[in-house]
This record gives C-alpha cells, structure tokens and sequence, in this order.
C-alpha cells in the first residue's frame, strides 16, 4: 500500500455538522466528509483493488466512491485527522489477507473417548428402564 499516493487521490469536504457546539453550530462547517474513489486509484494493483472492492462492497457506492464522515469534534481539522486514521484502518484491514485453512485429523484417542463415553451413558439410560419379564 502506497501510503502518499493514497493520501494524495482522497478529497475532502466540509459541511455544517448539527450536536453541540452552541451558536458556532450554525456558522461553522466542522464535519468532515472523506471521499475516496476506487476507480481511478492508483495506490493499489489490481489484486489488492479487488480484495478492497469485495470486503468494502457494502461501504462503496454505485459510483464507486468510498465516503466517510466524522463529527465528533467541535475542531474541523480533528474531524479530518480522525476521519484520515479511520480510513487507513479501513483500508488496511481491507488488505488483510486471510489464513488458508489447513484441515486436520482428529486424534483416535479422542474418538475412542467419545465412543466410550457414549456406551456409557447408553447404559445408564439402559438400566433406567423397567426390566422386561
């Protein structure tokens, strides 16, 4: 992952944000939308940009755009540096790839534990029943 490339194709925009912030709430544009487009990225290769679209298919629009917001400071430049370091994480974990799978057997000593266990507790609900004459 090309971090500077990436950085430099997001785009930002400020927007009036509405929670607190008292009369300032109503001048100033604190919220931050981060908007990322994936199809004209050029951070990621091919296989990397087709991991990223699968795992954040729900997240990126018909327009493939990945948009993001924050609100939760009164500051807009911390908006955009919280909005910023969620976007890594996101891309990062994006990009992780998963573990194969490698199939084990499972032990004799453990199957032959569960079959006695098994017998076992058939017996006792064996010697429950009324005996047959």
């Amino acid at each position: 992952m090309k971090t500077d490339i990436l950085l430099s194709e997001l785009s930002y925009k400020a927007i009036r944000s509405s929670g607190a912030g008292g009369q300032n709430v109503n001048k100033v544009a604190s919220k931050v939308v981060l908007i990322f487009d994936t199809a004209t990225t050029q951070a990621f290769s091919e296989e990397e940009l087709a991991r990223i679209q699968t795992k954040l298919a729900k997240k990126i629009s018909s327009e493939n755009l990945l948009i993001l917001t924050c609100d939760e400071d009164r500051s807009q430049r911390k908006n955009k540096q919280i909005v910023t370091k969620r976007f890594l994480e996101l891309i990062e974990k994006a990009l992780v790839v998963p573990k194969k799978r490698v199939a084990t057997q499972v032990p004799k000593a453990v199957n032959e534990k569960r079959m006695k266990q098994k017998k076992s507790t058939a017996e006792i609900k064996q010697n429950r029943k009324k005996p047959d004459f």
